[in-house]
């Protein structure tokens, strides 16, 4: 019926993420890399080799010589760069499929925003059909972030999720294991650690890099206001004097520099809210909000969203990885020939 065999062919789920893409492997987290690949110009070519992928790819932002690139193929969740992507993909399911032994090609499902037009999505499928799998499925990040969170979104009764991945926001109400609702938003982590550079320069004239926004978000973040205070002390360059300058940041500071990004999720969730049917509404305010992805782990945030909205927030179990593991949930539905939440765009 679906031309493969689930039971001899490797099952994988893609959580293609514009930062991190995670792989799970029959129901196990076998990969969690940076969507990062370095390459290198061929001079008198239009030819570009990859030279690193992943981790070993993503030490090289901001220190490779002027022949050599280190960059994000993926954009706000969606493709920017075809062939690179295809690499990628190719490099990371190599490396988790036993190349030591024959093995059929693997039956892929790739979670997508809800947000991915229908170039978009094709492709997503052809990079994955490039890289080496026989079939591919597509599946709505919302929809794998409920099934992941072990929410039961089959039933006639709504449910919101909030997947805050590092390039999208997904806003979403479900119910039928189908997106009543959808809202998605090219704002995550990536504008998060934007914003605090953009901060950092405003205030204090100092210039970061994306790892150091990154530390900061991660160390002293905050999306609430805090009686408590944490501070710590991190390095940039001075913009007058071009030398090392050393700074403090704050909570309070990052509140402040987050103001924006934040003020964008919490509307597309009133949005949300507003265009949600009556009925599905009750049962939103009966089993309140799931959030997921790395944003969840933003602290102070789901108290954010409550004051908002009123409305319980429950943080997923290992919110990181719960959009690939709801893949890797659909793939054993898909065995039992449930079909009914692949992405329309499939």
């Amino acid at each position: 019926m679906f031309g493969f065999n689930l039971f001899k062919a490797p099952r994988l789920s893609i959580d293609l993420g514009t930062v991190n893409t995670l792989i799970y492997l029959d129901n196990e987290l076998v990969l969690d890399e940076p969507s990062v690949v370095a390459i290198r110009d061929d001079r008198g070519t239009l030819e570009r080799t990859v030279i690193a992928v992943g981790k070993e790819a993503k030490n090289m932002l901001g220190r490779t010589p002027g022949s050599i690139e280190a960059i994000r193929p993926m954009k706000d969740g969606v493709i920017a760069d075809f062939s690179i992507t295809k690499k990628m993909l190719q490099h990371f399911i190599r490396q988790v499929l036993n190349p030591g032994f024959f093995s059929p090609s693997p039956c892929v499902l790739v979670c997508v925003p809800c947000g991915a037009t229908q170039v978009e999505s094709r492709a997503i499928k052809e990079s994955a059909i490039e890289a080496g799998a026989k079939d591919v499925f597509l599946i709505d990040e919302p929809v794998a972030a409920a099934l992941g969170a072990g929410m039961n979104i089959g039933q006639s009764s709504g449910h919101m999720v909030i997947d805050i991945g590092g390039g999208t926001t997904e806003v979403a109400i479900l119910s039928l294991n189908g997106v009543v609702y959808s809202d998605s938003l090219r704002v995550g982590g990536d504008a998060f650690n934007e914003a605090i550079t953009r901060y950092v320069r405003r205030v204090h004239n100092v210039l970061i890099g994306e790892s150091t926004s990154e530390r900061i978000k991660e160390e002293v973040g905050s999306a609430f206001e805090s009686t408590s205070v944490k501070e710590n002390t991190y390095t940039g360059r001075d913009v007058t004097s071009g030398l090392p300058s050393k700074f403090k940041m704050g909570n309070a500071q990052v509140l402040e520099a987050l103001k924006d990004p934040l003020s964008l999720i919490i509307s597309s969730i009133k949005a949300a809210l507003e265009q949600t049917p009556p009925e599905l509404s009750s049962d939103i305010a009966e089993n309140g909000v799931m959030l997921t992805g790395g944003g969840a782990l933003l602290e102070g945030l789901n108290k954010l969203i409550n004051q908002k909205t009123n409305l319980d927030v429950h943080i997923a179990e290992d919110p990181l990885t719960c959009v690939v593991r709801g893949g890797s949930v659909a793939l054993d539905l898909i065995d039992k020939h449930n079909m009914s939440f692949l992405s329309s765009s499939d």
